[in-house]
């Protein structure tokens, strides 16, 4: 790697408001907060609104789509979906 171009990566606490968890990763991210860790350091913090603790897709808290009503209103729509000459 070329010297003084790439940015300097250092220990940075993501924390989500949402769900109430951080998280203690690697990253380029500056900002002014700190907050003390659980291993006594204090490290910069960045506050996120969402995250893997609070996305619905990773809490497996995903909507359920009303399959059936679906094929109900496309059968009301294009017909009752029997080839033609059999209705």
């Amino acid at each position: 790697m070329k010297s003084r171009i790439h940015p300097v990566s250092r220990p940075v606490v993501f924390r989500d408001r949402a769900a109430g968890a951080a998280f203690l990763t690697r990253s380029t991210a500056e900002s002014g907060q700190r907050v003390v860790w659980e291993d006594g350091r204090s490290y910069p913090v960045i506050d996120v609104e969402t995250s893997s603790a609070s996305h619905p897709f990773y809490t497996g808290a995903r909507q359920v789509l009303d399959t059936a009503g679906r094929i109900e209103q496309f059968n009301r729509r294009y017909g009752s979906g029997a080839p033609a000459g059999e209705k």
